[in-house]
């Protein structure tokens, strides 16, 4: 049993911080697979089921659900319960017509923002890596996991828009002064603002980034911390009504 805990599942004092979870409830909670996103950036697909939306009492009907088919994670279909669902993937319940994106909340953890069903059709991802293939062939490494072969004028730390499941980019979202953001970490995670100025630190890699909030404060933060979702406007809605 001991070895089977340490495989599936996690001591829930033990969570990485951003799970939003009670952890004195019960013992255990399911270990997201290693896959599109870390384990320290997602939540099991059954844990999403259960303990967030609440639509099982128990681990037995949460599997039940899933392996029915009834879920569908970025338009694909998903059966496995310990799938890691991770920031901006998209969770659909056709029976119920209810849609999610996940995103972080004000304290970091990770909620399911309900969207309506017409923005079920593409997410939006962030571009961490460029690579050359052979014969030319350009592909994007994108923070979810994907690696998409593609022409598109892109640049690491800029987002595109896809269409889902098909792949699709529709459009792209330059990382620059004027992009309104989403800051994904640190002290002011879960704050939109437009990027006012982008500062270079030739004797690290720690380049920062001046942001001003919709109160037209400007804070400092890491470049890494910074997730496009628009160019003038956000292109997704967001927890509070932004």
């Amino acid at each position: 049993m001991a070895n089977m805990g340490s495989r599936k599942h996690l001591k829930r004092f033990k969570a990485p911080k951003n799970w939003s979870l009670h952890r004195k409830e019960k013992k255990w909670v399911v270990k997201p697979s290693p896959g599109s996103h870390s384990i320290q950036n997602s939540l099991s697909l059954l844990f999403v089921m259960r303990d967030v939306l609440k639509l099982s009492d128990n681990a037995r009907e949460a599997k039940r659900i899933i392996n029915t088919g009834n879920i569908l994670v970025d338009g694909r279909v998903i059966k496995d319960y310990k799938f890691p669902v991770g920031f901006m993937d998209i969770i659909q319940i056709p029976k119920t017509e209810d849609v999610y994106r996940v995103l972080p909340d004000l304290k970091g953890r990770l909620t399911l923002h309900p969207i309506v069903s017409e923005n079920a059709s593409f997410k939006i991802a962030k571009v961490l890596n460029k690579t050359i293939l052979k014969k030319g062939l350009k592909q994007i490494n994108l923070h979810d996991g994907r690696n998409i072969n593609s022409d598109e004028n892109v640049n690491v730390d800029d987002v595109v828009k896809l269409q889902i499941p098909e792949q699709e980019i529709q459009e792209v979202y330059k990382f620059e002064e004027g992009a309104t953001v989403l800051v994904t970490s640190g002290k002011h995670t879960g704050e939109i603002g437009i990027i006012k100025d982008i500062i270079i630190n030739k004797s690290s890699n720690k380049n920062t980034v001046v942001v001003e909030n919709d109160k037209k404060k400007e804070f400092l933060t890491l470049r890494d911390y910074v997730f496009v979702i628009g160019k003038d406007s956000p292109v997704i809605s967001l927890p509070g009504g932004n």
